[in-house]
């Protein structure tokens, strides 16, 4: 495996739901640091930075061992700024000050943490055994939520949505797949530039699981994720007891 691939870690400092949302804490540890121990444990990245504007969360992320080369600028750490935008600032930097051009950008959101090292490496592969421009990561979509379940209020009582029927069966309804934060999106540098968006013509997916897929967005998911690690730690425990 030769290519150089950058792990991206944006954790900017503002958040509305959870105030410093990538340094709240689950399982004892800070959404940060979950991110951060995935990306040191994955064989196929070969740098990480964090993209911060946060005095605080850089020095966090330093003591994580990811790179801060440099502080995002504020401007780019608002509610509406477009991830690619802080991607492309960042990619601009690194090639203006060291002349570091990646191959592959794996875009890692802390707010994943029950996202793996395996997660992020077999999306890597994916990308580059399939010849894809982008893989991203999905969660199947229940089918309870699919959109022929999906009904809308008018005038103070619900119907379908759009022209879907009224009763349909489970089986006859389609698999859709949604993006899952998504955890992990790994993205071959040039598409970035070419088409100005992390998705290029050709997509693949790589689909986690539920729990896997855990996006912390309120208080209630900081609860949820720790619930779900200690119940992942309960289960290895009690099968290296077995052994």
């Amino acid at each position: 495996f030769n290519m150089d691939v950058l792990g991206v870690v944006p954790a900017r400092g503002g958040s509305k739901g959870i105030p410093r949302k990538n340094l709240a804490v689950v399982a004892g540890q800070s959404l940060l640091a979950w991110t951060a121990h995935a990306a040191h444990a994955s064989s196929r990245l070969t740098r990480v930075i964090a993209s911060t504007d946060d005095v605080g969360i850089a020095q966090a992320a330093q003591l994580l061992d990811l790179e801060v080369p440099f502080m995002r600028p504020i401007a780019l750490a608002a509610d509406d700024t477009p991830i690619l935008t802080v991607l492309e600032d960042l990619l601009s930097r690194l090639a203006l000050a060291e002349h570091y051009v990646p191959d592959i950008v794996v875009l890692l959101q802390p707010t994943s943490p029950l996202r793996r090292a395996d997660h992020i490496d077999r999306a890597v592969d994916l990308l580059c055994d399939s010849g894809a421009d982008t893989v991203v990561s999905v969660v199947r979509v229940p089918h309870n939520f699919s959109p022929l379940s999906v009904l809308q209020e008018t005038d103070g009582h619900v119907v379908p949505w759009g022209d879907a029927p009224t009763v349909i069966r489970r089986q006859d309804k389609s698999t859709l797949y949604a993006r899952n934060g998504p955890a992990v999106v790994a993205v071959r540098a040039p598409v970035l530039e070419k088409y100005k968006s992390l998705y290029g013509p050709d997509t693949r997916s790589l689909e986690m699981t539920r729990a896997e897929s855990i996006d912390i967005d309120e208080p209630w998911d900081l609860e949820l994720a720790t619930w779900l690690i200690e119940r992942r730690r309960r289960s290895t425990r009690d099968t290296e007891d077995d052994k």
